[in-house]
């Protein structure tokens, strides 16, 4: 599989129309709309800043906008009551009144409470508006997004931001279009936004290095963080309450992870399997990003809520009581990938942008498979660019046949979704040769700021696919089991690697063999390692990987 080259297309097989929608973005959420006097209205929420990590800052602005969605015309003279939850804490209630539509609070975060309901720490700040019996309110400077240091706006102070992880946000319009008029029946709206948190742990490895790891947990505190020598993977633990209903309103869990790119077993270009609660989680869910920090690989779990309930579904019903979420990032090595990069330019007068798009694949898959292509946006100082929101197309070149067009899919949909600037989608190429993939950003943020929008393209070849190995014998399986139950010995173990190295299932050269100096008694992880897999923790690739090391090191000798 080859790049050929790179083009800008004058014209794409995309429609670059922002149809309206409702979703969760970072440092903000869109609630989903509810029809009302002839419109379609909802809330967004949004926090400043929006990359909000608990220690680093004091001071927070919520902002709340009642808008519809058809027209993007603001309704005035709101009644809101807002609650901010955490978990099952109710941190802070309050109605509040604006002129504008556009609220604007003063969140000042403040986590010293001992009471036992945390809401009773909070204090608020403003003065009852005359027209809204019971809403804050503050007379003075209207606010804006380039004043809030120095506007008029009411305050919350409490135990509110002040620990990382998944806030809900409930907002009910009580009235709308005048202080005192009164909505017939309250619109509530369920809206979300995380806050960071980062806990720092140790990885120690077999030659006594100390390798410092970072997990940024946006949800919930982490715990009982382990490192398997034995594949190298990464698990810990983390509080969450997998019932159905409460599934139903988290919009994703994300989870990210941070390593140095010198410790070998994460350095870059390395690929990852992602589990949730033992269940493997797609390739959208777990995203790879070397851009953003110097010598450091970050891996991000991004598991939406189809993801959570593919996971319950997989687990049954027994499932739904259970108050942890594990997660567990395996490495897989020997992947060869290829990419190509590529530019945008504005859809008005094709002028370059400020975005180019950096588009990579496995070279182990091929014609007649899904292939795995991964979009990088970056900015022109190659820093990923967040919250993108894309459609993508894929053209025959040879018959110039639209073989994919994500517009397609759904034309009432709010493009693909890229919360952190990089996207997995795998595409079906029924034969061999030249592609065209035209890319076209809609836009960023909630908002659709169409600071990075615009249109490119890139041409590549599609290798046939490479023909499938081997594969393992049940009977394989079953003999790795007994042995990890100390039912057979060594030797029969080992007769079944050989049987597996004939069968060209594990391919070990002669010239690459061990020569025995390290052999002896097979290590006890060897052991682990065999009983993961015969419980399907992990895959064939990864037990074959582990397997073939140890003989090339020579602690196993064939």
């Amino acid at each position: 599989m080859s790049v050929l080259l790179v083009v800008v297309a004058g014209t794409l097989a995309i429609s670059a129309a922002l149809p309206a929608a409702f979703g969760h973005g970072l440092g903000g959420d869109q609630a989903e709309p509810i029809s009302f006097e002839g419109m379609n209205v909802t809330v967004r929420t949004d926090i400043t800043p929006y990359d909000l990590a608990v220690g680093s800052i004091d001071d927070v602005n919520l902002k709340i906008r009642f808008f519809d969605l058809l027209t993007d015309n603001t309704l005035e003279k709101v009644t809101y009551r807002v609650e901010v939850w955490k978990t099952e804490d109710l941190l802070a209630r309050n109605l509040f009144y604006d002129d504008d539509g556009i609220l604007y609070v003063e969140v000042r975060v403040d986590g010293d409470c001992d009471a036992a309901e945390l809401h009773k720490c909070t204090d608020y700040g403003g003065s009852e508006h005359v027209s809204a019996p019971g809403a804050l309110y503050v007379f003075g400077t209207e606010c804006n997004d380039d004043n809030v240091d120095i506007c008029a706006r009411p305050t919350i102070t409490g135990p509110v931001f002040d620990k990382g992880g998944l806030y809900y946000i409930k907002i009910e319009v009580e009235g709308a279009s005048g202080p005192k008029v009164q909505v017939a029946n309250t619109l509530a709206y369920d809206t979300f936004v995380s806050i960071a948190q980062e806990q720092n742990f140790l990885i120690r490895t077999a030659h006594a290095e100390e390798i410092p790891v970072v997990v940024k947990t946006y949800y919930d505190d982490v715990s009982n963080f382990v490192f398997d020598p034995s594949d190298n993977s990464i698990t810990f633990d983390m509080p969450f309450d997998w019932s159905p209903d409460y599934v139903s309103l988290v919009p994703v869990v994300h989870e990210e992870i941070q390593i140095p790119s010198s410790f070998t077993p994460y350095s870059n270009g390395t690929q990852f399997k992602g589990f949730v609660n033992g269940i493997e989680i797609g390739q959208r869910a777990l995203l790879t990003d070397p851009y953003s920090m110097n010598d450091t690989n970050i891996v991000h779990f991004l598991v939406s809520q189809s993801e959570l309930e593919k996971i319950n579904a997989a687990l049954g019903p027994e499932h739904h009581t259970n108050k942890n979420m594990n997660f567990r990032l395996v490495p897989i090595y020997d992947v060869s990938k290829s990419s190509t990069e590529f530019y945008l330019v504005d859809l008005v007068d094709f002028t370059r942008t400020p975005t180019n798009i950096r588009l990579s694949w496995d070279n182990t898959y091929g014609a007649g498979q899904p292939i795995p292509f991964e979009f990088a946006f970056l900015d022109s100082d190659k820093q990923l660019i967040t919250d993108v929101y894309y459609h993508y197309s894929v053209i025959d070149r040879s018959s110039e046949q639209v073989l994919f067009s994500s517009v397609t899919v759904d034309p009432n949909n709010s493009s693909i979704h890229a919360p952190e600037g990089i996207d997995i989608q795998n595409i079906h190429v029924p034969t061999e040769g030249r592609l065209r993939i035209d890319v076209s950003v809609t836009g960023t943020g909630l908002d659709r700021d169409t600071t990075y929008s615009g249109i490119g393209s890139a041409l590549v070849d599609i290798d046939p696919a490479q023909p499938t190995p081997p594969q393992i014998q049940p009977w394989i399986k079953t003999n790795a089991k007994l042995w990890t139950e100390d039912a057979i010995d060594d030797a029969v173990f080992i007769q079944a690697i050989q049987f597996l190295i004939r069968q060209g299932i594990i391919d070990v050269p002669s010239t690459e063999s061990g020569d025995g100096s390290d052999s002896g008694e097979i290590p006890a992880w060897i052991k682990t390692n065999a009983k993961l897999w015969t419980e399907d923790a992990i895959d064939d690739a990864t037990f074959i990987t582990a397997i073939q090391h140890l003989i090339r090191q020579g602690i196993i000798v064939i």
